[in-house]
């Protein structure tokens, strides 16, 4: 990961720090030499700015890496993780299926480093990459390989607790912003003047994949165990959580509705760690014709390579397959399949000075 650049203008100068950190594959497809690929990276760094998001090849270009990120690289999750829990709450008088499930996030918090480990760890800043490929869409019925084409990027995560977070992604030369200070939540990307969404605050589905293992247990404290299910030829145990029709409504907007956010999490009977995440979530949007069109967005999410840092065992590498729908009455039956892999570089805990002004919200936002 290349972390700074050089100073063409003096070469006795001081080197940049990148914001986001990127891939060397991102920076080695920028040109054919050193110098030629930094040029052709500040000549990109200084085109941001309204008249050259005009093009419109430019912002289609864009629009396209926005959505893809939106889609699989920055999605949010519509529950609120509540970290006054704890996962030595009492199985007695509930369910066996509930019970269950607190027996199993028992074991997982066993084998991520134990209650006192997790909860030693009050903050963290995480660096990864990124590969992302996407189909076109397509008609439902047919059957068609994601595009062999890849795009690169790299991201830097900022979290205090799960609704004070922050999350910086730059993909093939296009920057996301998300992030949440406890009060709202807000995504935006760089060919973007204000926020693209806004809502009350809400984690980021990154953080339960094998990221925060205290987040996901006390989210996955009130699932219900529903099965068990082989994965890569793992016996793992299933937990589904439904969100409440006051969370969904809470999520919903003037021209939109969340009819459903279904959310799975499949735990290792050998191990005890999360090894697969899926979301599924249905969504109804009122066109300005006063159509109705709707949008089925199915996360699988592959979680590997756990390692211990500071004595937390935290999944370094995976693959998400997003699949969309869309569909509705005067609109076709349309597919698409986005695909993720992702590796991270660094996760660095207990970070100090990290205070809630570092997740203020975009000055925009401020101004509404």
């Amino acid at each position: 990961m290349r972390r700074l650049c050089p100073n063409f203008d003096r070469e006795d100068g001081l080197e940049t720090v990148l914001e986001v950190p990127i891939p060397e594959e991102m920076l080695t497809n920028m040109g054919s030499n050193f110098a030629l690929r930094w040029q052709n990276m500040l000549t990109w760094m200084k085109a941001q700015t309204a008249d050259k998001w005009a093009s419109p090849i430019i912002a289609g270009r864009f629009n396209e890496l926005s959505f893809l990120l939106y889609i699989v690289c920055s999605p949010l999750i519509p529950l609120q993780v509540h970290l006054d829990q704890t996962v030595k709450r009492s199985v007695r008088e509930t369910s066996i299926e509930a019970s269950t499930a607190k027996y199993i996030i028992q074991q997982y918090v066993a084998a991520t480093g134990g209650q006192a480990a997790i909860e030693s760890v009050n903050s963290m800043c995480v660096i990864g990459e990124v590969k992302i490929s996407a189909s076109d869409f397509y008609q439902g019925d047919q059957t068609i390989d994601v595009r062999s084409t890849q795009e690169a990027g790299g991201f830097v995560l900022w979290q205090k607790n799960p609704d004070l977070w922050c999350l910086e992604f730059m993909v093939s030369g296009c920057k996301v912003s998300s992030g949440s200070n406890g009060k709202i939540s807000w995504r935006q990307s760089s060919n973007q003047q204000s926020p693209f969404a806004k809502g009350p605050p809400r984690p980021l589905r990154r953080f339960l994949q094998g990221l925060d293992p205290r987040s996901t247990a006390n989210l996955f404290l009130e699932a219900m165990c529903i099965g068990e299910k082989i994965i890569n030829n793992d016996d793992c145990f299933i937990l589904k959580l439904d969100t409440s029709p006051a969370a969904r409504e809470a999520q919903s907007g003037p021209s939109y509705e969340i009819i459903h956010h279904t959310i799975w999490g499949y735990f290792s009977q050998r191990s005890g760690l999360l090894v697969q995440f899926e979301d599924s979530r249905l969504l109804r949007m009122r066109t300005k014709d006063g159509e109705d069109v709707f949008w089925e967005t199915s996360a699988e999410s592959m979680i590997q390579d756990y390692k211990y840092v500071d004595g937390v065992n935290i999944a370094h590498s995976g693959r998400t397959l997003v699949t969309v729908f869309r569909y509705g009455e005067q609109s076709a039956n349309h597919k698409r399949e986005v695909e993720e892999t992702w590796k991270i570089d660094e996760v660095n805990f207990n970070i100090w000075g990290l205070n809630k002004d570092f997740f203020m919200p975009p000055s925009e936002l401020g101004k509404d």
